[in-house]
């Protein structure tokens, strides 16, 4: 008997402490093989998986020319060329997004909490934002892996 009211008395407050988790739905979904059909391997990689590309390896790192930068999933404009700027790490920089493109997030891959920058449009893994951007701006940097994007120049 005692039993069945410690069941009686404890399963309500066991129910009550479930947390339901949700999953955010984004305006481009497609299958994991439609990824891959549709992105170069290391795109996949980064947009999908959330690699890291190799520091130093992108071509868009050292691009200078006037436009903007999308998602390489599904085109979202993410960045504009004049918020980018030479942070020395290795990677496209740039001190803040096109306004409600970027979705934070916060990931815990390397053991301590960091704000992961993902496409708002499709969910992929962009990179991460760091505190140490230009003072005289915004003070952040998103660092940013150049398979994650495409750049639309300027007409």
């Amino acid at each position: 008997m005692k039993s069945l009211f410690l069941f009686v008395a404890i399963f309500p407050l066991f129910l009550s402490c479930q947390e339901t988790i949700k999953v955010k739905e984004y305006n481009v979904t497609m299958s994991d093989s439609e990824w891959k059909n549709i992105l170069p391997q290391l795109s996949y990689n980064v947009l999908r998986k959330s690699y890291t590309e190799p520091a130093f390896s992108s071509s868009l790192n050292f691009n200078k020319k006037s436009g903007y930068y999308a998602c390489r999933g599904c085109e979202n404009p993410l960045y504009s060329s004049e918020n980018k700027y030479e942070s020395g790490s290795g990677w496209p920089s740039f001190d803040r997004e096109i306004k409600n493109n970027i979705e934070y997030d916060v990931d815990y891959k390397i053991g301590y909490p960091r704000t992961e920058l993902k496409c708002a449009n499709c969910g992929g893994h962009l990179g991460h934002m760091f505190n140490d951007g230009p003072n005289e701006t915004t003070g952040k940097r998103h660092c940013i892996n150049g398979a994650a994007l495409i750049f639309i120049e300027k007409n």
